[in-house]
């Protein structure tokens, strides 16, 4: 069969497959372009879940007649001259305008500050009418209808209509964030109004209207610079999480993308603080040179590589485990929240039995730590007696404790009051009251002192009789060896054995028996894709929170009010105990106010 040249037309439809899946990337196309003509106003609206109709409106620069004839022709730009090593735009090929006239129908209104009139175009099917004179406002309006009219069979794939306008209410989510300064406002048929008023400088402020309220209260400031990167954003703390990840934002340049590097990133920094199946909510914009990172991946622009990968999966990992352990430790304030509910008056209904609530203090029992625990961790565990407090002290009183040396210290968690059904701590604090899950805090507190025991030494290796030899190719070996020394400190001994082999000759005690040339494969494999070497560590702390689980005092345990007590002090001067090792939260705070709002007392 002969080679022939394809239409104009033809082309268009099959760049249209790429570049316009469904209409949210049709309306997020549209919406790049306003963006990219200085919009500070952009208003959107859909029918059919914009299949039958799809309209933004911008208040940009607009354009001239000349440039809109330009601008339904593809790889026809002003965003780009002759290099894709500095793309500053959110926009860049040229193929979105006449993709979309390929298989819809499509008219552009638009008109420029210096013009006394506006120009109008029209696109059907691929076909193209001479641009003509119009009434316009300064700015640009895209009407697209019937979208996929020109391609039915693409049609036959769509979702249904509240589907397909929840994609673009995503799409709008995301430009919102990304963009604080420009108002967005989302309306339709199919949809109450949608609307974000600009926040100006105040990104959080933006964040809160799309994410709501709650990630303003549970948000932690992230500002961290690695190199050539800057990382900016919020994370949520860790017991404000969901059960999805679709609140995961990620910017590259002020760029939505949906990366599965910084994703992947996301969920290795909160690794050990949030149980499998609930995700972080987070924020973040990474800043860098254009030259280092290639946005010209995938025609839809939301995929992007890295030059150096292992520089941004580091920055993510470490800023985010920094502002954790710096603020990560209170409790969401959705817990108070949820306990709010709870004392309702509609969740005490007649027909509900009752139980008993009772606040006795329990009576002494001695409390032990498991051995191996103990033995692990080699320096003695503070006995819970040793910050012993009177029980009748008041939570002021605990607030004026002073220090050897004169200072006032602050207990934060407050004093314990009583244990409720032998597993629940209910501490006063100075303005209000906490409750304290005692096997899910201790469980937290007694990892935490295995795992600095952990990287305090080289791990306890134990020699094999006779080494294992594991076949690689020669680049695993090579990448493998580099980290060598690393892996002795982790009781993993390997050497070369050969030009595409390596001898394991150690392996952690704490593992026992294991296979080792499973372990070798899954290091080669995650440092070819990230250049880390985390997995055996991750392995050895996941051991380590298996321990501490079994390790920890149990729930049913009864304590005494000295334990009780201990426990909360250890919990302040523990990182990370707000939460346990399966990412449970450890402590719910309940203010006085809202207590008093519950008895409406104010």
């Amino acid at each position: 069969m002969a080679i022939k040249q394809l239409s104009e037309t033809l082309i268009n439809q099959i760049a249209a497959g790429e570049v316009i899946e469904r209409p949210a990337s049709a309306a997020k196309e549209l919406i790049e372009n306003a963006l990219d003509a200085g919009a500070t106003r952009i208003e959107i609206a859909t029918a059919g879940g914009g299949k039958t109709l799809l309209r933004v409106t911008d208040n940009g620069i607009g354009m001239s007649p000349a440039d809109l004839e330009l601008a339904i022709r593809r790889h026809c730009t002003s965003k780009l001259d002759d290099s894709l090593a500095d793309i500053r735009t959110l926009g860049f090929r040229g193929e979105a305008l006449p993709s979309i006239g390929s298989v819809a129908r499509l008219s552009i209104t638009t008109r420029t500050a210096e013009a006394r009139e506006g120009a109008a175009i029209t696109v059907t099917g691929g076909r193209s009418e001479p641009a003509r004179p119009s009434a316009a406002i300064v700015g640009t309006v895209v009407e697209v209808r019937d979208l996929f009219f020109a391609t039915p069979a693409r049609l036959k794939f769509m979702k249904s209509e509240k589907a397909e306008a929840a994609a673009i209410s995503e799409v709008v989510r995301r430009m919102a964030i990304a963009f604080p300064r420009v108002r967005f406002v989302l309306s339709g048929s199919d949809r109450t109004t949608l609307e974000f008023p600009a926040t100006g400088d105040d990104r959080l402020a933006r964040m809160a209207q799309v994410l709501g309220r709650d990630f303003r209260d549970n948000a932690i400031e992230i500002d961290a610079e690695r190199e050539d990167a800057r990382l900016t954003g919020f994370a949520g703390v860790p017991t404000f999480n969901r059960g999805n990840s679709l609140q995961q934002y990620a910017f590259v340049n002020g760029r939505p993308v949906q990366d599965k590097l910084i994703m992947s990133a996301i969920r290795a920094a909160y690794a050990e603080t949030i149980p499998q199946g609930r995700y972080p909510i987070a924020v973040l914009s990474i800043t860098l040179d254009p030259a280092l990172v290639d946005v010209n991946v995938h025609p839809a622009k939301s995929d992007v590589r890295f030059r150096d990968p292992g520089l941004i999966r580091g920055l993510i990992i470490g800023a985010i485990r920094e502002a954790l352990a710096r603020e990560g430790d209170r409790a969401a304030t959705t817990g108070t929240h949820g306990l709010m509910r709870a004392f309702r008056p509609e969740f005490h209904r007649a027909d509900r039995p009752q139980e008993p609530w009772t606040a006795a203090v329990s009576p002494y029992r001695p409390l032990r730590f498991d051995e191996a625990a103990r033995s692990f961790a080699e320096a003695p565990q503070a006995a819970f007696s040793d910050f012993a407090q009177p029980s009748a002290r008041s939570a002021a009183a605990v607030e004026a404790t002073r220090a050897d040396d004169g200072r006032a210290v602050s207990f934060p968690l407050g004093a314990a009051r009583a244990q409720l059904h032998e597993n629940y701590i209910v501490a006063q604090t100075d303005d209000g009251l906490v409750i304290v899950d005692q096997h899910a805090a201790h469980e937290r507190l007694v990892f935490e002192t295995m795992r600095t025991a952990l990287h305090a030494r080289p791990v306890p290796a134990q020699a094999l009789l006779i080494p294992e030899i594991v076949d690689l190719p020669e680049d695993d070996c090579d990448r493998l060896i580099a980290h060598a020394q690393e892996f002795t400190r982790l009781g993993l001994a390997i050497e070369r054995f050969g030009p595409a082999a390596i001898a394991v000759r150690e392996t952690p005690a704490m593992l026992g028996e294991m296979d080792a040339a499973g372990l070798v494969r899954q290091l080669a494999d995650e440092l070819a894709e990230w250049d880390t070497a985390g997995g055996l560590a991750g392995r050895l702390e996941y051991l380590a929170a298996t321990m501490a689980c079994h390790g920890s005092v149990r729930s049913g345990r009864r304590l005494r009010t000295e334990e009780m007590n201990a426990l909360l002090r250890q919990m302040e001067a523990t990182p990370g105990s707000g939460q346990c090792n399966h990412g449970r939260p450890t402590y719910i705070e309940l203010k006085l106010a809202d207590i008093e709002r519950l008895f409406g007392r104010s």
